[in-house]
């Protein structure tokens, strides 16, 4: 081959790999992507919505749950309280003073938990029904961009930072370069196993009077156990009310008056 062809096919080379390597995205980029997932999904007041749970195991029957999930985002607190089924009614979590707190009425007794605590013996974790915070939990890492479906993804590895109690202390994550909506979470050990496996099929936005704005939330989640592969849960909410609630339901005392 002549010299000059040789250069004449490393610039074309270099014509076709530019572009992919432009599209790498620094550290800030990243940041900014979470705050934007974190923002879309704050609504910077109260929350009420009543969620649909059913989980699915191996050589049981399914098991479907009714909750009412309630937080507050000034203070990050949060209640979940089920309502269904009748073995379950009454039974609760609270997070306060970033304590997670779990009340079963038939024992009196209350007794604290770890964020990887599973919700109900499903596949749900506390987080799964609060605001995102990845921005402030995390720290971003560019896997490049991909097709998921009919969606282009932005994707990244996610290490939690220290000193923070997380379900999961690694993840991978999908984002919609569009409408900065999580499609898909892959969720590991800090081993490297994986643990789970989320998708975000459907999201659904609400006017929030304190934000005044739309505040965004996946109407349907489906979670897939990577350790025991028959166990999947789905999550469905069913409504969402943003309007303010009473000072002092945040507290063990309204749990426990609720489950009487």
């Amino acid at each position: 081959m002549r010299m000059s062809h040789f250069f004449a096919a490393l610039g074309l080379l270099l014509t076709f790999l530019t572009p992919r390597m432009a599209a790498a995205s620094s550290k800030a980029e990243l940041v900014e992507i979470l705050k934007a997932v974190d923002e879309r999904q704050s609504n910077q007041g109260d929350w009420r919505s009543f969620v649909y749970m059913e989980q699915k195991e191996k050589d049981k029957v399914d098991v479907a749950y009714e909750a009412l999930v309630f937080r507050r985002s000034q203070d990050q607190r949060f209640i979940l309280l089920f309502t269904k089924p009748k073995a379950s009614q009454g039974q609760g979590y609270l997070r306060i003073d970033k304590n997670l707190w779990f009340y079963d009425p038939s024992v009196g007794k209350w007794e604290r938990k770890t964020e990887r605590e599973r919700i109900g013996g499903t596949n749900s974790r506390r987080s799964d029904f609060d605001e995102s915070r990845l921005a402030q939990e995390y720290e971003p890492e560019d896997l490049g961009q991909e097709k998921l479906g009919a969606y282009t993804a932005q994707v990244m590895k996610l290490t939690g930072k220290p000193n923070i109690d997380l379900a999961f202390p690694v993840m991978k994550l999908w984002v919609d370069k569009e409408t900065k909506n999580v499609l898909k979470r892959q969720e590991f050990a800090l081993s490297g196993r994986l643990l789970r496996t989320s998708y975000y099929p459907r999201w659904k936005k609400a006017y929030s009077e304190s934000k005044k704005a739309d505040a965004w939330y996946p109407e349907e989640i489906r979670f897939y156990d990577e350790v025991e592969k028959a166990n999947s849960t789905l999550i469905l909410v069913k409504s969402v009310d943003m309007r303010t609630l009473e000072p002092n339901l945040f507290t063990k005392a309204w749990l426990e008056s609720k489950s009487r």
